[in-house]
């Protein structure tokens, strides 16, 4: 009987490992890593139920097709799917880039990668952004060599042209009641007035602690607010992440850096019905558009 591949393989610290990169490819994709984080864990369900019955002789390449279906299924729900595969299978040059220009290419915000079709923004994430092979590309896309390599030429020379524009418009300010409420939240958790924050939350509150765990309840979610204040690595502001209400959460030793990842709230009924919190998936700040409220 031939080995098994995956028996010599950790599936959970491969995950683990991958994610990052996983999630930067799908954030890309769709435009923004909060709807990347969603495409990232279905993609994820998706694999572990496939490996009761197959085995990838490539565990990473077969994630990122994985990855890269799971993607397109989600543009096609929001209904921009666009062609994938170009008429013209022409040979073009695609050669590694000089350092310089994968930093910029790599640093490209992800609305701007959105203007690409989605056969050239795919190539250009893959190859030069992750810095997959072009062998690797032709294979996650399921592409042709020279449709690949068109593909990966045109969406160099769009973001060249894009590069010249103006950058992303800023995005509109809180309005006064998402102000509001995320200041009273903010207020008392940098006071570590967790009780204050309990009487805040819905009885049937849903908590999410991003690719850690899920809890459900006044009674569950309690037991979140505990262990932050076990700990004192973070100071939350209030601001918004690509647009939407969020909590921005810095470190305090380190009050004039970048935040080093964010919470989302929902409320119900003037009580605060769901909180996201991405302190153990710090990677989807990744190309985030963060903006400090300032009001």
């Amino acid at each position: 009987m031939a080995p098994d591949p995956l028996a010599t393989v950790d599936v959970e610290a491969l995950l683990a490992r991958m994610r990052p990169k996983l999630h930067r490819y799908c954030a890309r994709m769709v435009g923004s890593v909060i709807d990347g984080e969603d495409v990232l864990q279905d993609a994820l369900i998706k694999a572990m139920e496939a490996l009761q019955s197959v085995t990838p002789v490539n565990m990473e390449g077969w994630l990122f097709r994985i990855a890269h279906n799971t993607a397109l299924d989600f543009l096609r729900r929001r209904n921009r799917q666009e062609a994938l595969h170009s008429a013209e299978e022409v040979e073009m040059i695609a050669d590694r880039l000089d350092d310089v220009e994968s930093r910029q290419i790599a640093a490209t915000s992800l609305r701007t990668f959105m203007r690409l079709p989605v056969a050239q923004r795919s190539s250009v994430i893959l190859m030069d952004v992750l810095g997959c092979s072009l062998a690797e590309v032709c294979d996650i896309m399921d592409f042709s060599l020279p449709a690949a390599k068109a593909a990966l030429h045109r969406g160099r020379t769009q973001l060249r042209e894009f590069a010249g524009e103006p950058d992303d418009v800023s995005q509109p300010g809180l309005s006064e009641a998402d102000r509001t409420r995320l200041n009273a939240y903010v207020g008392h958790f940098n006071a570590r007035d967790f009780d204050a924050i309990r009487a805040m939350i819905a009885d049937d509150v849903r908590l999410e602690l991003v690719n850690r765990t899920r809890l459900k309840g006044k009674a569950e979610v309690s037991n979140y607010f505990g262990n932050y204040s076990k700990v004192s690595d973070w100071h939350l502001v209030t601001g918004q992440v690509e647009g939407r209400p969020a909590i921005l959460v810095f470190d305090p030793n380190e009050p004039s850096g970048r935040a080093k990842y964010f919470m989302l709230l929902d409320w119900s009924a003037g009580k605060l019905a769901t909180i996201r919190d991405f302190r153990h998936a710090a990677y989807v700040i990744d190309g985030a558009q963060c903006v400090v409220d300032r009001g």
